[in-house]
């Protein structure tokens, strides 16, 4: 009868532990869930950006250079290849955006 005396209190030690994991487990989850939301918003605030300034399908000179501005952003966000990719071009190109890009990314725009 001593050695289950002796084992009681080992037992709300075990419901203590299991349940300190089990609350680990969720606050790392609603970590890892906020995080992919944070990015996620990130990435659709840039693509919005983006989208606007070519959504007439013309690009200024002015807007080419807001359009440069964004190439690091999107790529730091998450945004899709379809997006940076013709933004990389339109931000390395001379004086016009390429008209090619230019369609690309609006292609891109209205999926």
């Amino acid at each position: 009868m001593n050695r289950h005396l002796a084992a009681l209190p080992a037992v709300p030690l075990m419901l203590l532990l299991a349940a300190c994991g089990s609350v680990q487990e969720s606050a790392q989850t609603a970590a890892s869930d906020a995080a992919t939301k944070v990015a996620s918003s990130a990435a659709n605030q840039v693509k919005s950006q983006v989208c606007t300034i070519v959504q007439d399908g013309l690009v200024s000179v002015q807007e080419k250079a807001l359009l440069g501005g964004l190439v690091s952003a999107s790529k730091t966000a998450g945004v899709p290849a379809e997006i940076t990719t013709p933004l990389d071009q339109i931000a390395e190109s001379a004086d016009q955006a390429p008209t090619e890009s230019v369609t690309a990314l609006r292609e891109a725009c209205s999926q």
